[in-house]
């Protein structure tokens, strides 16, 4: 056979490949809104920079006639591209393929381009659309699942991890995407759930449709399980980009750095955001903007436990993580959501060198009998855990109240903070100055002959002993007192110099964080 001619058979056999599962199974995707995989790769990498490997990967399975069809790269495509310039390795189910089922060799597929990632320290991307397990090929699909999931863990920290669900993703599915530093959803067609509403109504007797249960908008603001929502895929792609704009390639290498520019003050003006009435909400995103290179931030998580804002942002060009209380949503108290929010980001940023500014304007941790049952305590002490193991510059800001155990917690000074800044608003405190006056007074105001009185002037008593930053900045707790407009200055000196810091840990395997 001549050259051409074995060319030509390569054609052809690459031809049938590309197909996936046939124009029927095409036109049937297509019709329920969704792009095909390989749309869906050449939409967000580079132009021309895709290379597909595996083509030609045939799955393993032999029983229920699964010997007798044929299954294009047995459901997944796999591959090595470029987003802004920068190598990543990516994998997308092809649900037009057998329902984008999971077997063996689909699973090695996938497996084998985390390795590579892993060899190369490139980030990974996967786009998740499959009908689950392929129940025909038994133990060894799920076989599958465990080796992707020891891979994710193994490459956790190391390289970003970023997950796409662009379909169902059900059962032991939904435990890769989970381990995964970000996942992204899209309206009316990402599914995450672990038992789907058929299950649930046999077992449990309850009607529920795939939506409610667990929906992009469920996963995005009420599980915490996606951190980007998006309307459309389009806008999903567009979102994926943006973040690795921000994000270094792995845990050696800086993000990119961009052209340092100033803030847009004619649209974000500290003056004009902060209020001056001290019990008056405001939002601390735009307190962000306020301070950031051209006013932008990244806001991921925005939908869930939004009492707290993490998300990242630039200073003099470079990637910083911003975490900040949000006075909009219960005062911007720590609660067991937010505490689990900001803990794993913390954590994230500490990996990945990311530096961290910290905003702090809360009464302190959300009381009541539901957050006590439901582990307050132990989600709390993660954002401790985190910000005390972590060693990249840590500059913090007390905008306002900073109250009891949520002053503690949100990288004040004690938890090894690099700089801690606090405007003249500031109140740093046990707790806040109504509540104290009635304990530290209770007898005096008691037996005074107008309780309302003097607990009015015991108030003031205690806000002009305490409820500041000069007590906390006299024992060296806050390193500097300074104006609100000259933040960002004093923010880029405190990044500046302490980008090459050094901090040395007890040695061990690891710690045990309050999981």
């Amino acid at each position: 056979m001549s050259l051409k001619s074995k060319t030509s058979d390569l054609k052809k056999r690459m031809q049938g490949a590309l197909q996936g599962g046939g124009d029927k199974a095409i036109q049937k995707q297509v019709a329920m809104g969704k792009m095909t995989a390989r749309e869906r790769i050449i939409a967000l990498l580079d132009k021309n920079s895709f290379h597909e490997y595996d083509l030609f990967v045939e799955h393993a399975g032999k029983d229920f006639n699964m010997d007798k069809k044929h299954l294009p790269g047995d459901g997944v495509i796999t591959g090595i591209g470029t987003i802004w310039g920068h190598p990543i390795c990516i994998y997308a189910q092809d649900f037009t393929v057998a329902g984008g089922s999971l077997g063996y060799m689909h699973a090695k597929k996938i497996t084998k381009i985390m390795d590579h990632a892993m060899k190369l320290k490139v980030p990974i991307i996967g786009i998740n659309d499959s009908g689950g397990a392929r129940i025909q090929e038994g133990v060894n699909s799920l076989a599958g699942y465990g080796e992707i999931f020891y891979r994710n863990t193994q490459a956790s920290g190391v390289i970003p991890q970023i997950s796409v669900i662009l379909g169902p993703c059900a059962g032991g599915a939904v435990y890769s995407p989970a381990l995964t530093d970000f996942v992204f959803v899209v309206d009316k067609i990402s599914k995450m759930f672990i038992t789907g509403p058929e299950v649930i109504r046999t077992v449990l007797g309850e009607e529920i449709t795939m939506e409610e249960l667990g929906g992009a908008k469920v996963q995005a603001e009420k599980s915490g399980n996606a951190h980007f929502y998006a309307e459309t895929e389009m806008e999903a792609i567009e979102q994926i980009k943006s973040l690795m704009s921000y994000i270094p390639w792995n845990n050696k290498k800086p993000a990119t750095k961009f052209p340092k520019k100033p803030p847009v003050t004619k649209d974000y003006k500290i003056d004009e955001i902060f209020p001056t009435n001290p019990k008056q909400p405001y939002d601390v995103r735009n307190l962000i903007r306020s301070i950031t290179d051209d006013s932008k931030f990244l806001e991921i998580h925005e939908r869930w436990a939004a009492n707290i804002v993490i998300g990242f942002g630039r200073m003099n060009g470079e990637t910083v993580g911003f975490v900040a209380n949000q006075p909009l949503v219960l005062a911007g108290v720590l609660d067991v959501d937010s505490s689990n929010k900001a803990g794993r980001f913390i954590r994230f940023c500490d990996s990945f060198n990311i530096p961290l500014v910290t905003m702090v304007d809360l009464p302190g941790y959300l009381p009541g009998v539901d957050q006590e049952h439901a582990g307050v305590i132990r989600h709390g002490a993660k954002v401790l855990y985190s910000y005390s193991e972590a060693t990249v510059p840590k500059i913090t800001v007390i905008l306002r109240k900073a109250y009891g155990g949520g002053y503690i917690a949100m990288c004040s000074n004690h938890l090894r903070a690099d700089f801690v800044f606090a405007w003249p608003t500031a109140e740093i405190a046990v707790m806040g100055p109504e509540g104290a006056a009635n304990i530290i007074f209770r007898k005096e105001i008691k037996e005074a002959d107008d309780p309302d009185t003097v607990r009015k002037q015991k108030i003031q008593e205690y806000k002009k002993k305490f409820a500041n930053p000069y007590v906390a900045a006299a024992f060296g707790y806050v390193d500097a007192v300074i104006e609100p407009e000259e933040t960002r200055k004093f923010v880029n000196h405190a990044l500046e110099i302490s980008k090459d810091k050094s901090e040395v840990r007890p040695e061990k395997k690891h710690g045990i964080p309050p999981f």
